[in-house]
């Protein structure tokens, strides 16, 4: 049985090299949110793009892709989103940020469900 949800998408956008504590920046939003009883998140590395500077970087084949972006995004409520914004902002975390009205659901088999 599907369920839907209404909340946001909670999109963090850091350098995939970035650091935060001595961790990468990605790994720390993950775990911090996590920590914060966020249900779920992941994090997703550009190919390509360019950012408020407007240089253009594209991922090499033998080259270490550090100027790129990688992508931490959450579906939750949109206080809990708010929550973990203010938890991050406070951390002094060096990262972008977007949140948009999501609705979401569970296909398939839920666990815990007959």
């Amino acid at each position: 049985m599907e369920t839907t949800q209404q909340g946001v998408l909670l999109i963090f956008y850091t350098h995939a090299r970035a650091r935060h504590d001595g961790k990468l920046v990605f790994e720390w939003l993950l775990e911090h949110a996590r920590k914060h009883g966020i249900g779920g998140g992941s994090a997703f590395r550009a190919v390509c793009g360019f950012g408020r500077h407007g240089v253009l970087r594209e991922e090499q084949f033998f080259e270490l892709a550090d100027d790129l972006s990688v992508k931490v995004e959450f579906l939750l409520s949109e206080a809990k989103a708010h929550e973990l914004v203010e938890t991050v902002r406070k951390s002094r975390v060096d990262a972008v940020y977007a949140i948009a009205a999501a609705s979401f659901g569970t296909l398939g088999k839920i666990p815990g469900a007959g």
